[in-house]
């Protein structure tokens, strides 16, 4: 048997070949992540006699090239998560950190492991397109959070609180209401020094261009509000430019994330499990892609608690001789945009109040018995994914049936 250990980097990665008892076959090397150097190392691998086994730590998507192109070569690769091999023991006290000395102890914890290795599966690529769009749309969502509170911090010294005027949600293209009227109305002045029926006229003009609803009574309470208003900044081309290109960076954000809700939704929707996932109460357009993205394929999980290890929902155990931790908190070593998406249905669920899914009468027992606001939502997490688990393999086995 023979155990190559890999320490991944951005376009090049060390290479270690051992086996049992610490026999070095190959020293660490180098190689670059080119078609040239990766046959070359496949080569190698196949010329060792024996059994072989590759193991990568799973570091961000610089992994996936070398990973892919070993597996394509019928080697097996195992791909680990980079915590587990950081806490592999250290039969040394001097602390060392190289690219050789990493790529020895991945090589040494796969003869440790090497029973339990699981083989690296090659995501299809629905999947792995989706996951990236997930990944893009959590970024984008950063993003115009950010612009937002940028937009509101200007606004704050032209036109205070205009921003709370409209709670209407974005629209398919991305327009929010209260960031449109803002971008006409960029300061206080615009209103108060235009009579009441002027405003309302005018208000009324915009509302039909820009296809919203109008209603005279807000019109009235909009110009009513202007009045007590202090704004810091003059009303001059320069303000109007910088509210405006504030608006604009919202608005290409905001845009972005619409566009990629809707492409997710209709990738995902090629996916044999999506019918069951959307059935979910709590799950939408939004986070169905978003959890078929970051969980992928349950097959891959041998068992429910394996899904909420993954998640890292998954609650901790501090116990030892007589005494035992009673609130210990939860790993958190998982996937945090799934943590994520699953904390947001927790919120949805606790909203609607959906008296029949068993979710929710979990999270209102837990609600009810006292417990903390980040121990019920956990546990609801914990409860919902195994559900998933639950319903996904179920009807992917009736489907193969």
């Amino acid at each position: 048997m023979n155990a190559v250990g890999i320490d991944v980097s951005k376009g090049k990665s060390m290479v270690a070949i051992l086996k049992p008892f610490g026999e070095v076959v190959y020293k660490p090397f180098e190689i670059k992540h080119t078609t040239s150097d990766i046959n070359s190392l496949v080569k190698l691998i196949n010329s060792v006699e024996g059994e072989s086994r590759i193991v990568m730590e799973h570091k961000g998507c610089y992994y996936e090239a070398l990973a892919h192109q070993l597996s394509e070569a019928n080697l097996f690769v195992s791909a680990i998560n980079p915590k587990l091999i950081k806490d592999f023991n250290n039969d040394t006290l001097r602390k060392v950190k190289s690219d050789k000395a990493d790529a020895i102890k991945i090589a040494r914890y796969a003869l440790d492991k090497w029973h339990n290795l699981k083989p690296y599966s090659i995501m299809d690529k629905l999947r792995n397109q989706l996951k990236i769009m997930n990944r893009q749309f959590c970024f984008y969502i950063k993003h115009k959070t950010a612009m937002k509170n940028n937009l509101i911090a200007i606004l704050d010294q032209t036109y205070p609180g205009v921003n709370t005027y409209f709670s209407s949600p974005a629209r398919s293209d991305g327009n929010q209401k209260w960031v449109d009227f803002a971008s006409t109305y960029y300061h206080v002045d615009c209103i108060r020094k235009m009579s009441k029926n002027a405003f309302v006229g005018h208000y009324q003009n915009w509302c039909k261009h820009k296809k919203y609803i109008f209603s005279k009574s807000k019109a009235e309470e909009i110009y009513e509000k202007s009045k007590g208003l202090v704004p810091v900044l003059p009303k001059d081309d320069i303000t109007r430019l910088i509210v405006k290109q504030a608006v604009d960076q919202l608005n290409v954000a905001s845009q972005t994330i619409e566009s990629l809700r809707i492409l997710m939704n209709k990738t995902a929707s090629k996916l044999p499990k999506y019918p069951v996932v959307m059935d979910m109460t709590g799950v939408g357009s939004s986070l169905g892609p978003q959890l078929m993205s970051e969980i992928g394929d349950v097959s891959r999980f041998t068992h429910k608690s394996a899904i909420t290890a993954f998640a890292g929902v998954d609650p901790g155990v501090n116990r030892s001789g007589s005494y035992e931790q009673k609130n210990v908190p939860i790993s958190k070593r998982g996937d945090s945009n799934l943590r994520k998406a699953l904390f947001q249905i927790m919120c949805i669920l606790l909203k609607l109040m959906p008296l029949d899914d068993p979710v929710y009468q979990f999270l209102d027992k837990k609600r009810a018995q006292g417990k903390p606001y980040y121990v019920y939502m956990t546990a609801g997490a914990n409860k919902f994914l195994r559900i998933y688990y639950g319903r996904v393999k179920e009807y992917l086995s009736t489907l193969s049936e």
